[in-house]
This record gives C-alpha cells, sequence and structure tokens, in this order.
C-alpha cells in the first residue's frame, strides 16, 4: 500500500508536467528527485532502470520501493495517442523482504528482466522476464527462472526454468558434492515438459518458491 500511494503521487505529478509537452516532443524520464519524493518514512529506491519497453521511443522507467518489511517494483510506462501524453502505471511486483543485496533491474531489447536473491543460508535466487502485453500499457509475465539452494552446502537444492509464452519448463535437481570450500552441486533428473499457457500480468506473478514447488513436486 505505501508503495502504491507512493506511485500514484508520482504519476499524478508527471502526468500533470507533460500536459503542456507537445506530442511530437519526448516525454521526459522520471527523474530521481520525483522517486524520492514520493518515498514514505522507512521506504528508499533500492535499484532503477530505464530505457523503451513499448516501442514508441520515449524512456520508461522500472524502480524498487524497498522499506524493512516491503519491497515493491513499479513500472511506469510513457504513452501517447493523439490527444495526450504522459505516464502510467503498467504493472507492480512484490519481491520477497529477506532480500541478499539489491535486486538487478535490466532493459534488454524491450525485455525487463529483474533478478533477486533472497532468503538466508538457505537462498532462492529468482529471474523474472516481463514485456509489454499487445495492444495494452500493461506488463505481461514472459519467463521466470528459480533456484533454491543452500549456500552453505547444507542440503540439495532444486531449480527451474519457464517460458510462460509456450509453457515450456526445465527443472532439476541440485545434488550436494562435498563441503565446506569443497562443496559444490551436481545437476541430476533434468525433466523437460509444457505447461497450459495463459497471459499472466505482472501484477499477478506467482510466488516464486510456490512455483517451484508446485513444478518439482509434480509426478
Amino acid at each position: 500500500m505505501k508503495a502504491l500511494l507512493a506511485v500514484a503521487v508520482l504519476l499524478a505529478g508527471t502526468a500533470h508536467a507533460a500536459e503542456p509537452s507537445p506530442l511530437t516532443m519526448m516525454i521526459p524520464p522520471i527523474t530521481d528527485e520525483q522517486l524520492n519524493a514520493g518515498l514514505e518514512m522507512g521506504q528508499e529506491i533500492e535499484a532503477r532502470v530505464d530505457g523503451d519497453l513499448n516501442g514508441d521511443g520515449d524512456p520508461d522507467t522500472a524502480y524498487v520501493v524497498a522499506s524493512p518489511d516491503e519491497r515493491i517494483v513499479n513500472v511506469v510506462l510513457s504513452v501517447r495517442n493523439a490527444e495526450m501524453a504522459g505516464q502510467t502505471l503498467g504493472g507492480r511486483l512484490k519481491l520477497q523482504p529477506d532480500r541478499l543485496g539489491g535486486a538487478g533491474l535490466s532493459i534488454k531489447k524491450g525485455v525487463l528482466v529483474i533478478e533477486d536473491l533472497t532468503g538466508g543460508t538457505t537462498a532462492m535466487s529468482t529471474t523474472y522476464r516481463y514485456r509489454v502485453a499487445r495492444g495494452q500499457a500493461r506488463m505481461q509475465l514472459i519467463g521466470m527462472d528459480v533456484t533454491l539452494y543452500s549456500r552453505t552446502w547444507a542440503h540439495d537444492g532444486e531449480k527451474m526454468s519457464w517460458n510462460a509464452l509456450t509453457g515450456d519448463t526445465v527443472t532439476s535437481l541440485l545434488k550436494v558434492k562435498g563441503s565446506g570450500e569443497d562443496g559444490s552441486y551436481e545437476t541430476l533428473y533434468t525433466r523437460k515438459f509444457r505447461r497450459p499457457v495463459k497471459t499472466i500480468y505482472m501484477d499477478d506473478t506467482p510466488e516464486p518458491e510456490l512455483e517451484l514447488i508446485s513444478v518439482t513436486k509434480a509426478k
């Protein structure tokens, strides 16, 4: 909720600022000052990235608002039509709060990539991939990679790679070999299969650990 309020304040300010701009001019990127102005007590901007996500030539912005108990990725898309040019919220993603370092954000060929590492001695590495849904100002999940493992080689791990557009999924067991400085994982029992395909918007992204469990424990 705090992150949502922060975005609402941000969008109100940027939309107002864009009104007098000619439609032929580039929509200016969101400034760090605008992002920080929307924060509440205890919040910070953990990461941000700017780039063109919808192919219109204007900069879009993805950023993480973090507090001790919540982390939210917000995506602001620049939009224009025959009557106006401005910015709109294209999606929100809730990350796990127990971060092991800041999230990594990048935009590659119109695809937003979010890399996140959370947990403790048992860690979960997640990579999310999103693109703008066809004909909409909304972000759509197109892929997710998840690896659950022990940072101290205390137990086996599991991983999956899921193409949400085709349904193609690959899962593997990570078997512990050795321990301590000699510890490593061996990849075993790789399984490839196809899951049912449906459109998943950023706001409805499934929780990575539950998604990993659902595919690795399936008969």
